[in-house]
C-alpha cells in the first residue's frame, strides 16, 4: 500500500544527481554521405560541446578532444557550431571562438587567427575550397555594435573575403548543388528573424564574389526560415505571409506555396542551423510541423501538393535531416526523452541513436501531461500542459490538494512541449502539480498567437499564467494557497512581473530573470538589443512603460517569497539584474534567497550547478509551503523567513485583501 505523506515530501528515485547523470543535450546534426555527426553538450564535463560520429562497431568516436569545446557564441546563443566536408570537421571553439579543422583522431588545427571574431552556420564550398559562414566582428568599441557579415574562409590558408555586408544580421548561407548560386537570410533592427526578414539570392562569380543579389521572399511583417536547395537545384524555404510558417519554393522566377495550412513548419531562429524538412530520394519532402503546439512528421509531394502524416509516437520533432534513404531527427514524447532518432520511411522502423538521458526509472513514476485550454483576458484562450503529481509509493492525506508549480519557457518566443524530462518529473514525483504554460507569444500556434505579446510583454504573459493557475485552482486540482511560479530568462521576467502585479503566487523562482527592462534595452547584446521595441515599445520614447513594467521599480509590491539563481558570467541578463531585486527585497524584509554561480552564463550547463539549483529550489518551497523534503539537502540561506507556514498563510490572506484595488501595470 502507498505511504500517506504530504505533497512535496514524497521520496523519489528521480534525484537531482540523476537529472544530470549520463545526460546530454543533443545539438546540431550533420551528414557527409552516409556518415552522421552530431554535437552533444555534456553537463558532467562542464557543459563541453563534443562532436561525435558513430563507428561501424556502434561506438561513438569523439572528434574534438578535450579541452576543445565546440560551441559558437554568435548572437550569444550560437547554433551552427560545425560542418563536415571531405572527412574534415570544421568547428568553432568556445574558449577563443576561432574556427578549427580536425579529422577524427587528430589534433585540431586553427583555421582563423586570434582576435575578437566569431563564426557560425558554415557550409563548405567544394568548388572554391572554402567555408561560407556568418562572421561577427567585435573589434568595434562600445557602445558601437558588433558587425555581422557573410564571409568566405579558405580552408588551406585561412584567407578571408567578405561576401555580403550592410545588413544588421545574416544567417543560413546555402549553396546551390552546382555551386553557382548562394541563398541566405538577412534582417535589420528592430526586427527579430521571426518578425521580418529577407530571403536573398545571388550568383557566385568565378572569383567567388557575389553578384546581382535579389530579394526572393520576406519583407516587412514576413518571417523566412530555412532556405534549402533540392537536389535538382530548386530553392525551397518556409515563410509566413499568410500568418503561418508554410513551405514554399522559388521556381522559374515564381514563388509557389506547396501546401497551405494552419500549421507551423518553422521555428523562431534563436540559434543557427535549425531544420524542419529535407528531400527524400524520390523527390518527396520529409517535414515536421506543429499544430496547436504538438509536432508530427509527414511526407509532402511537391508535385501533387498532398501531405500524408506519418504515425510516430512523438510530440516534439527537431532538426530533420535525410541521410541516404533514411531520416535522422531529434524527437521526444511524454514517455520518451529527446533523442537522436533514425527513421526508415519505407519500413517505418525507428532506431534510437542517442538519447538525451538514460531512462533507468520505472515509468510508473512519470506524470503524463494533459493538454489544457483555459480562458484568459479579452475572451481569448491560452494553452498549457498539466502534469499531476505521480508516485506509486505515496498518496496524500484525504482532502489535501497538491502545491502547483507554474513553469514558464524562455524567449519569450519559445514554447513548452510535452516531452519526458527528469528536471520536470523531479517535481511531480515529489508531489507537485506542474503547469507548463504556452502563454500568448509562444510559437507553434501561428503568427496571431505569437503577436499577442506585441507591445504587451509583462501584461499578456502574466495574465495567462495567473489565469491558468486560477483555472486549475477553481477546478479543485491544486491548492490555491500553495502556488509557485518559476522561469528562466524571459520566463524569469514573467515570474518577477507576476509577483509584482498579482498576489496569486505564494512563492517564485527566477533563473537569470530580467528585472530592469531599461537596463536590458541599454546593456544587452546586439541580437536582442532592439527586441524590446516590439515587446514593449521603442526606447526611450516608451521609457515610462519600460519603468512601469520593470519589477525592480515595483519591489514594494512583491509579498511572495522569492529565490533567485544567477550565472555570474551572464552577458544576456547581467548579474546585477538579480542582485538588485535581492537586495531590495532583503531590505524590505520579504523572504528572499540568492544563489550566484561562478563560471555560468545565460543558461546553466554544469552538472553541479543544475543539481544545486534544483535541490535549493525544493528546499526553498519546503520552507515556504510547510513540508519537509524526503532527501537531505544542503540548507539555503533565506533572509527573513522567520514566520511559520500558518503565520505566513495568514499574512498572505491579509495582503490579498489589502491589494484588491492595487493598480495593474499600464499597458
Amino acid at each position: 500500500m502507498p505511504h500517506i505523506a504530504p505533497y512535496g515530501s514524497w521520496k523519489s528515485p528521480i534525484t537531482a544527481q540523476l537529472v544530470t547523470s549520463k545526460a546530454v543535450s543533443i545539438g546540431q546534426i550533420a551528414r557527409e554521405g552516409s556518415a552522421i555527426y552530431w554535437l552533444e553538450f555534456r553537463p558532467e564535463e562542464g557543459g563541453r560541446g563534443v562532436i561525435v560520429r558513430p563507428t561501424d562497431e556502434g561506438a561513438l568516436l569523439e572528434v574534438n578532444p578535450p579541452p576543445f569545446n565546440a560551441r559558437t557564441t554568435v548572437h550569444e546563443y550560437g547554433g551552427g557550431d560545425f560542418c563536415v566536408a571531405n572527412g574534415v570537421v570544421y568547428f568553432s571553439n568556445f574558449a577563443d571562438q576561432r574556427l578549427y579543422a580536425c579529422r577524427p583522431g587528430e589534433d585540431p588545427r586553427p583555421l582563423t587567427p586570434e582576435g575578437p571574431f566569431r563564426y557560425a552556420d558554415a557550409v563548405f564550398d567544394a568548388w572554391r575550397n572554402r567555408l561560407v559562414c556568418v562572421r561577427e566582428d567585435h573589434t568595434v568599441d562600445k557602445p558601437a555594435e558588433a558587425i555581422n557579415t557573410l564571409a568566405a574562409i579558405n580552408v588551406e590558408n585561412g584567407q578571408m573575403d567578405i561576401l555580403a555586408s550592410g545588413s544588421d544580421f545574416y544567417s543560413s548561407p546555402r549553396l546551390s548543388p552546382d555551386g553557382t548560386r548562394l541563398a541566405w537570410l538577412e534582417w535589420d533592427h528592430p526586427n527579430m528573424p521571426w518578425e521580418s526578414g529577407r530571403l536573398m539570392l545571388a550568383d557566385v562569380q568565378p572569383d567567388g564574389s557575389l553578384s546581382t543579389p535579389q530579394v526572393i521572399a520576406g519583407g516587412s511583417g514576413v518571417s523566412v526560415f530555412q532556405p534549402h536547395w533540392s537536389p535538382e537545384g530548386v530553392l525551397h524555404f518556409v515563410a509566413d505571409p499568410e500568418g503561418w510558417w508554410n513551405l514554399y519554393r522559388f521556381c522559374d522566377g515564381q514563388i509557389e506555396a506547396l501546401y497551405p495550412m494552419e500549421a507551423e513548419f518553422g521555428l523562431p531562429q534563436w540559434v543557427f542551423g535549425l531544420s524542419t524538412y529535407d528531400f527524400l530520394p524520390n523527390g518527396d519532402i520529409i517535414c515536421a510541423y506543429a499544430r496547436n503546439g504538438l509536432w508530427r512528421l509527414a511526407r509532402l509531394n511537391p508535385e501533387t501538393h498532398t501531405l500524408v502524416d506519418i504515425d510516430l509516437p512523438y510530440t516534439l520533432i527537431r532538426d530533420v535531416l535525410r541521410v541516404g534513404d533514411q531520416v535522422v531527427m531529434k524527437a521526444g514524447s511524454p514517455t520518451q526523452p529527446m533523442a537522436l532518432v533514425r527513421f526508415d520511411p519505407s519500413s517505418g522502423a525507428v532506431e534510437i541513436l542517442r538519447s538525451s538521458l538514460e531512462v533507468t526509472v520505472d515509468a510508473r513514476y512519470f506524470s503524463i501531461p494533459e493538454t489544457i485550454e483555459f480562458p484568459t483576458e479579452d475572451g481569448l484562450t491560452a494553452f498549457g500542459y498539466f502534469y499531476p503529481p505521480t508516485n506509486p509509493d505515496y498518496v496524500a492525506s484525504e482532502g489535501e490538494r497538491p502545491p502547483l508549480l507554474v513553469v514558464l519557457h524562455g524567449g519569450p518566443t519559445s514554447a513548452a512541449a510535452p516531452v519526458l524530462s527528469y528536471s520536470l518529473q523531479y517535481w511531480t514525483s515529489r508531489g507537485f502539480a506542474v503547469f507548463d504554460v504556452n502563454y500568448g507569444g509562444s510559437t507553434g500556434f501561428g503568427r496571431a498567437y505569437r503577436e499577442r505579446l506585441k507591445g504587451q510583454w509583462g501584461v499578456v504573459d502574466v495574465a495567462d499564467c495567473v489565469n491558468g493557475a486560477r483555472y486549475l485552482a477553481d477546478q479543485g486540482r491544486v491548492d490555491a494557497q500553495r502556488m509557485a511560479i518559476r522561469g528562466g530568462s524571459a520566463g524569469g521576467y514573467t515570474t518577477l512581473a507576476a509577483l509584482a502585479v498579482h498576489d496569486v503566487f505564494r512563492a517564485g523562482a527566477s533563473y537569470y530573470g530580467v528585472s530592469d527592462l531599461e537596463a536590458l534595452a541599454l546593456e544587452t547584446h546586439k541580437f536582442e538589443s532592439r527586441y524590446l521595441d516590439s515587446l514593449i515599445g521603442p526606447y526611450p520614447e516608451a521609457k515610462a512603460i519600460y519603468q512601469a513594467r520593470s519589477p525592480i521599480y515595483h519591489v514594494d509590491r512583491i509579498q511572495a517569497a522569492l529565490i533567485l539563481f544567477q550565472g555570474l558570467e551572464d552577458k544576456v541578463v547581467p548579474p546585477d539584474q538579480s542582485e538588485r531585486i535581492y537586495y531590495s527585497l532583503r531590505q524590505r524584509g520579504v523572504p528572499v534567497a540568492y544563489l550566484p554561480f561562478a563560471g555560468e552564463g545565460h543558461g546553466f550547463r554544469r552538472a553541479d550547478t543544475i543539481q544545486r539549483s534544483l535541490e535549493a529550489e525544493l528546499y526553498f518551497y519546503g520552507k515556504v509551503f510547510g513540508f519537509e523534503p524526503a532527501d537531505p539537502i544542503e540548507p539555503v540561506t533565506i533572509d527573513h523567513l522567520s514566520m511559520s507556514y500558518s503565520d505566513n498563510n495568514i499574512l498572505q490572506k491579509r495582503n490579498r485583501r489589502k491589494d484588491v484595488h492595487r493598480p495593474r501595470h499600464p499597458s
